[in-house]
């Protein structure tokens, strides 16, 4: 990045970079929807870079620089934190459910169907509607997805964070991975706003804003990790650990329910090489 610049500073903008993905998938959603056999090539991809990106890089990095031990206890971390967050935190994954109640325009509503429309307009007041009818259902869905991304962002910010103190080079490498991966996410918060009736704007914002949480991890990590880089090997792991989970547990499970399967596991092998690309380009 910019060589006069404090390391923390850098962290911060090339985490910021990598967030963008969101924003740029939004942007996708709002445009055009992707259809089955895009949006499980599009997912495929971003499980094939997560996957290559723990196992090939983080978690041998670890290896290579503290040994099996560490990078093992590493790993088991940070899949479990995953499962924690997963389990307790109030958000869905990353399906987007198909049903969907007819709407009903507000002219026509009943008295109670009223102050149902105002209630929603309370709760998601700073979403404007594309229309005169909001489908709440997918409108939750969208926002609780968008909980679930920003949750999954904050703990990757720890894999751009500790890559690039342990090597400014391996940094901008996971930075760009993750900047592919994170495009189908923004698609898959934008998708549920669009079709539940908010404006595309919001959506896309909406989107934009989830992916803000991979700089606040990123620098939360590279603080501790500056003070403590005794833990920089671990730290690697455990992004890697973090990264695996959520492949296993979301985003390989979703691509083959929610897309096509065969164009699933094409996005995987696309993904894996644009890994291997990355890594023959970063000489990492």
């Amino acid at each position: 990045m910019f060589a006069n610049l404090h390391p923390l500073i850098n962290i911060i903008l090339l985490s910021f970079v990598a967030s963008l993905g969101t924003g740029l998938g939004g942007l996708i959603a709002v445009i055009r929807k992707p259809g089955p056999r895009s949006y499980g090539f599009l997912m495929g991809i971003t499980a094939g870079v997560m996957i290559c990106l723990a196992f090939l890089e983080l978690v041998q990095e670890s290896i290579q620089i503290s040994g099996w031990v560490t990078a093992t206890a590493g790993f088991g971390l940070g899949a479990v934190f995953m499962f924690l967050l997963d389990y307790f935190a109030p958000h869905i994954r990353f399906g987007i459910r198909e049903e969907r109640e007819e709407l009903v325009p507000l002219k026509e509503c009943d008295s109670g169907e009223i102050v149902r429309e105002r209630r929603l307009r309370q709760r998601f007041h700073l979403l404007r509607r594309e229309g005169d009818s909001v489908d709440e259902s997918l409108v939750n869905t969208g926002l609780l997805l968008a909980i679930g991304i920003t949750l999954h962002n904050l703990p990757e910010g720890i894999a751009v964070g500790a890559g690039y103190l342990h090597n400014p080079q391996f940094g901008i490498f996971i930075a760009v991975a993750i900047l592919m991966h994170n495009i189908p996410e923004g698609i898959a918060t934008a998708l549920p706003l669009c079709k539940g009736g908010i404006c595309r704007k919001d959506a896309l914002r909406v989107a934009f804003l989830s992916g803000l949480a991979e700089p606040v991890g990123a620098l939360l990590a590279s603080a501790f990790l500056v003070r403590f880089t005794a833990l920089l090997p671990g730290a690697l792991a455990f992004a890697g650990g973090v990264m695996v989970f959520i492949t296993l547990d979301e985003l390989i499970p979703t691509a083959r329910k929610y897309g096509n399967e065969n164009y699933t596991a094409l996005g995987i092998i696309a993904g894996s090489m644009f890994v291997f690309i990355l890594t023959g380009i970063f000489g990492v």
